[in-house]
């Protein structure tokens, strides 16, 4: 691979240079006053979600494998917020999903696409061996997590990943997204597992990738479409709140 393609990797993978302070108390991405104004005159108030149960809900966490997280800071310090949230979530009875990137050879779709090189990295990107030993080491992972493989960039697109009949299975109903990147396999989850039914909260600030514009995009249209957006400290409240 030539040392361009390389560098374009690279910038994908560490968004920490493009990001920029939003109006939201020092967060890298914004949701405008009139986005928030719009939704309350529609339901009466900002957020969709007042209460989330922790034993109808799932922390998903998406592809924070070592391709994306290694010598990527952006994605160590959400490894330490999602890693705290999996533990609350656990100990309130909730479930926690663990999706990594199936293996396999890029796609005939993904050559054209994104060209030989670059396809041959993203089909690799989920690492080898099975799937529990390719989540970031640094992750405490429990015997009841559940750890799936996805084919597609969304967790929750029929046929590409069984991450839906698992949380059924266990009477899901309520989806915390987390992971990377925020505006490709995260945003793809949150969009499908809308469609599916699902109460869909996207946790902002453990979401990595993408600069000031592109988050601020990406989580402006999950918010008027899709899901809420909450912070993981949110979060965090409206689990201790809903035990």
């Amino acid at each position: 691979m030539d040392s361009a393609t390389t560098q374009e990797m690279m910038r994908e993978r560490d968004p920490s240079a493009a990001q920029a302070t939003g109006a939201n108390s020092g967060a890298d991405w914004v949701i405008a006053p009139r986005e928030y104004a719009r939704m309350e005159s529609r339901r009466g108030r900002r957020h969709a979600y007042q209460q989330l149960t922790p034993r109808t809900t799932a922390l998903v966490v998406v592809d924070m494998v070592p391709f994306f997280v290694d010598a990527n800071p952006p994605c160590l310090t959400a490894a330490e917020g999602i890693g705290h949230l999996a533990a609350q979530l656990r100990h309130l009875g909730g479930t926690v999903a663990w999706v990594v990137p199936s293996l396999g050879e890029p796609t005939s779709h993904a050559i054209g696409f994104y060209g030989p090189d670059v396809a041959a990295l993203y089909a690799g990107s989920g690492g080898s061996g099975e799937a529990r030993g390719r989540i970031w080491s640094g992750f405490d992972i429990d015997t009841d997590d559940l750890v799936v493989e996805k084919t597609a960039s969304s967790a929750f697109f029929p046929g590409r990943c069984d991450l839906h009949l698992q949380l059924m299975a266990r009477g899901i109903d309520t989806v915390l997204i987390t992971g990377t990147v925020t505006n490709v396999c995260c945003e793809s989850s949150v969009r499908d597992a809308s469609t599916l039914g699902y109460r869909v909260v996207m946790v902002a600030d453990l979401n990595v990738g993408g600069d000031f514009a592109t988050r601020s995009a990406t989580f402006t249209v999950v918010y008027r479409s899709f899901g809420d957006i909450r912070t993981s400290s949110e979060v965090s409240n409206l689990l201790q709140r809903g035990q």
